[in-house]
């Protein structure tokens, strides 16, 4: 691992001279407040130095709407639609995004691989950059660190001035040629601390979840919930969708498509006949629950929450995953110790 010394008045240099060697996706800010992961066409519109972005680099790899087929009712054939590859590089992403990039790869690897995500996926380049935790962010309790560079091909450490650039890869070199950058011997700064922590690790929240099905705090957060479905939508591992068969004016072609979808939706759980088999909104929010810390968790020994904190931060109503995560492990520690 090399490390070199990049100084803050040089990132603009840095990222133009990314942009001369592929497409670069970065951090923009939209807004006064909010951060958006967009196609860099100007190197000074990049921020480094960022909460959050409303969506994880998730939706390059598996896009919001996309088309699957195409279809011919009238010669009884199809064809599948052509995937391009996403050849570019991704600055400035935080360590708890790559997290769930790989998490993302486990679920579209295991079993029948899924093509499109991993057509997409393949030469993707990754520079990732440390952040400071807000009062959203508990990724520490999921065991990614804000200076985790897990998956990275160079990583960026917030210095008060500037940055030390760590060169993971032989990709990673292989960027950097042309760009003169001095060296860093002076070792990394220390990261700042979480405001939020889940108390206890994933081996016991798997036991704990079981012990909770029926807990009133389901009940309680479905008096607050709107089923809106954000905290699905801006969540970097979810990856459930929709399919959707379309059919142009001439009833003789058509194409499928896929998008995002919500088990917070009432309508995600309803099949034929109008059977809706997780109608209330308490089994909808269990169910969000156990998928991040319990039904895939129980195969991976992972949580598939990676602790980024969108959706609290962007619920509409102020739910917190961390709250109710730690009042079930309130409940479940009183009652072992509890009198017989």
């Amino acid at each position: 691992m090399v490390q070199f010394y990049l100084e803050g008045e040089r990132i603009t240099e840095f990222v133009a001279h990314l942009m001369n060697r592929k497409t670069v996706y970065a951090p923009h800010r939209k807004g006064r407040k909010s951060f958006s992961f967009e196609r860099t066409e100007n190197a000074a519109d990049v921020v480094l130095d960022y909460p959050r972005t409303m969506h994880s680099v998730k939706k390059y790899f598996l896009p919001p709407r996309e088309e699957l087929l195409t279809f011919d009712l009238k010669e009884n054939d199809f064809e599948t639609s052509d995937i391009p590859t996403c050849e570019a590089i991704f600055l400035g992403v935080h360590s708890y995004d790559l997290a769930a990039v790989g998490r993302l790869d486990y679920n579209f690897t295991v079993g029948s691989p899924e093509r499109n995500y991993l057509t997409r996926r393949q030469d993707a380049i990754f520079i990732g950059v440390s952040f400071e935790p807000d009062k959203y962010h508990f990724s520490g309790s999921v065991g990614i660190r804000p200076e985790d560079n897990t998956g990275c091909d160079i990583f960026l450490t917030k210095l008060f001035d500037g940055y030390v650039l760590e060169v993971l890869t032989p990709t990673g070199q292989d960027l950097l040629e042309g760009l003169d950058l001095p060296a860093h011997e002076a070792g990394k700064p220390a990261t700042g601390h979480f405001h939020q922590h889940i108390f206890v690790p994933q081996a016991k929240l798997s036991e704990i979840m079981e012990s909770s099905y029926n807990n009133p705090v389901w009940e309680e957060t479905a008096d607050q919930c709107v089923g809106c479905g954000t905290c699905n939508l801006v969540c970097p591992t979810c990856y459930c969708f929709n399919v959707e068969e379309n059919v142009d004016i001439t009833v003789t072609k058509g194409n499928r498509e896929r998008h995002w979808d919500s088990c917070m939706l009432r309508k995600f759980s309803e099949v034929a006949g109008g059977e809706v088999f997780r109608e209330s909104l308490a089994s909808r929010q269990r169910h969000r629950i156990f998928r991040k810390f319990k039904y895939i968790s129980d195969q991976t020994g992972q949580p598939w929450c990676v602790g980024c904190g969108r959706c609290t931060a962007y619920c509409t109503a102020g739910i917190s995953i961390v709250s109710i995560v730690n009042r079930l492990i309130g409940e479940y520690e009183r009652a072992a110790v509890a009198p017989i």
